[in-house]
């Protein structure tokens, strides 16, 4: 998550390097919804069965899951960047092998290749922009979430233009346009420093023993299996060509990128994660069922498709920020086993379903879908426990997922009731820190400097910009300032995975329960639009705090915010 900053700075006032990878992104995320409109034209030009043309998810996805287990080892030895440029040229020489390709055994192969290099790439795209970003944390997390939905939304629409021209297109428009990438990672992207700490390859494997990392995993590999099941087999009944495909499948699109960017968010803040994956389950389930039983009505089965977009698109979301809440290790290493598990399941599901079809018909690879979104359930439901321990109820019957943590740093003295003033890692944070000083001297306070320990969530990835001993040493820095200026400061860390508007309420909390005369916070450099998707952390707090909450700006006077301040916040540009 993003910190509350005290400029707003542009997100798109970006160097190159977060340009280009942006872009590389984008490519990426099209990936399966690129391929989507041609598997029938596959099938037939190649003379082809559907069963063997789900081979290219199966061989495609299975070694994205081994390679997901190595990647972070790789990545911890010859650095990120270096991580992501092989990456990138897997994936370029593979996509171009696979539109020279003449059967559809040898697009399955290159496809296999194809996976490597996306492996390599996804575990290291989101670090690389966080950490080549000049416009703030928030505003490389917004370009981040715009190439997902971008990318998701294009994809098939891409596709299906390409495909209308040739099977090959989608290929060789993946070759192109990584290619293009490629070039620009390598002119603008900068060597990043190589983790401190190696990680090993068995790891992820480790990981797994944890009962809640596994328990999600699992979750996660059912939910896949019915997730690629549908991906690789509803083009069929759908009885569309290639371009049709794609406006379908963007339309599918279209509605994963909304959802899981601006409505699980605030689904999770309101039922909890646990209820909304339930649920949204259940909604798959059904999606499939309806898929099944109307597989012989293509309008039945385009409709489904599309619909399902908006359960898939929440559930990407949920899961992920449910492995980071019960994993007890090094969120690499959690996305790593995680990684692996799902991967797994979707690239088992297409080769099975494709099994069943021939041997019955193609209705029964849908219901066997649909029973693995409603098995999730239970499996979900042996680490509710776990998952419930990292929620918290607000005392109005609310839930608050996922729930903060404040760490204190240094001493605590607090015979008196402290100003508290909440900053992230930006290069305004000691201003704020200083122009909050000076209110709690004018009313004879000391002061309290919570620093908000930055983690994001976007689709199914997690990312830092911090880790703790380096939020340690920022609160530790803004300490011994002060207290070479004569002022009584003490130091927490609030730790939080995803939701702003939860972290916002966490503070509202702790203010209350330490008597807490005034909270100053900064203003966010993020827009309304992305406010709305993961909640505001200011307003959060505004509206939840018992004290007062004053808008800090080092430009300007300090001012409360009223109701009438607030609606201008939420309306001022980023």
């Amino acid at each position: 998550m993003s910190a509350p900053h005290g400029g707003a700075a542009s997100p798109f006032k970006q160097p190159k390097a977060v340009w280009a990878v942006a872009f590389a992104c984008v490519i990426s995320f099209m990936g399966i919804g690129l391929v989507d409109p041609i598997l029938p034209a596959l099938a037939e030009n190649l003379h082809a069965s559907p069963s063997q043309v789900s081979l290219l998810f199966s061989s495609y996805l299975i070694v994205t899951a081994v390679a997901m287990l190595i990647v972070g080892w790789v990545s911890s030895r010859i650095g990120a960047k270096r991580t992501l440029v092989t990456g990138l040229t897997v994936i370029v020489v593979f996509a171009a092998l696979a539109g020279t390709s003449g059967s559809i055994n040898g697009i399955v192969g290159f496809r296999a290749g194809w996976g490597l290099g996306n492996a390599l790439f996804i575990a290291t795209s989101l670090a690389v922009i966080v950490a080549s970003a000049s416009g703030g944390f928030g505003g490389a997390i917004i370009l981040y979430e715009a190439a997902l939905g971008l990318g998701i939304a294009v994809g098939p629409l891409l596709g299906g233009e390409l495909g209308a021209i040739s099977w090959r297109g989608p290929f060789f428009g993946v070759a192109v346009l990584m290619a293009i990438a490629l070039i620009a990672t390598l002119a603008f992207v900068p060597a990043l420093p190589k983790p401190e700490r190696r990680t090993s390859p068995i790891a992820p494997l480790r990981a797994l023993r944890h009962r809640g990392l596994l328990t999600m995993g699992v979750m996660a590999l059912l939910y896949n299996w019915g997730f690629f099941t549908m991906l690789g087999y509803a083009p069929y009944p759908m009885k569309l060509n290639a371009h049709q495909l794609g406006l379908v499948f963007t339309g599918w699109g279209l509605l994963v990128a909304a959802f899981s960017v601006f409505f699980a968010p605030r689904l999770q803040g309101r039922y909890g994660t646990a209820p909304v994956l339930y649920a949204n389950l259940l909604g798959l389930g059904a999606v499939m069922a309806v898929i099944a039983a109307g597989v012989g009505n293509p309008t039945v089965v385009i409709v489904a498709v599309i619909v399902s977009g908006a359960f898939i698109g929440i559930n990407n979301t949920l899961t992920t920020q449910a492995v980071m809440l019960v994993s007890p290790v090094e969120r690499p290493v959690a996305s790593s086993a995680y990684g692996f598990l799902r991967f797994i399941g979707g690239g088992l599901a297409p080769y099975v379903a494709g099994k069943l079809a021939d041997a019955t018909d193609l209705s029964v690879p849908f219901y066997v879908g649909a029973g693995t979104f409603l098995l999730a359930i239970p499996v979900l439901a042996g680490g509710h426990r776990l998952l419930r321990r990292a929620e918290q109820d607000t005392g109005e019957g609310r839930p608050v997922t996922p729930t903060p943590t404040l760490t204190p740093v240094g001493a605590q003295a607090a015979a008196t009731p402290p100003v508290v003033v909440a900053v992230g890692d930006h290069d305004r944070a000691a201003v704020i820190v200083d122009t909050a000083a000076r209110l709690a001297r004018d009313a004879g306070s000391p002061l309290e400097v919570v620093h908000v320990l930055q983690t994001a969530v976007v689709d199914e990835q997690a990312v830092d910009t911090e880790d703790f001993d380096q939020a340690r040493a920022a609160v530790t820095a803004h300490l011994d300032r002060l207290s070479a200026q004569g002022i009584s400061a003490t130091g927490q860390i609030l730790a939080s995975v995803g939701d702003h508007a939860a972290a916002g309420r966490a503070l509202a909390r702790h203010a209350a329960e330490i008597h807490a005369p005034t909270v100053a916070v900064g203003r966010s450099p993020r827009g309304p639009l992305t406010q709305f998707a993961d909640g505001s952390f200011t307003t959060a707090l505004a509206h939840a705090a018992d004290c007062t909450v004053v808008l800090v700006d080092p430009d300007h006077i300090p001012r409360p915010l009223t109701a009438s301040a607030l609606t201008e916040l939420r309306n001022s540009p980023a």
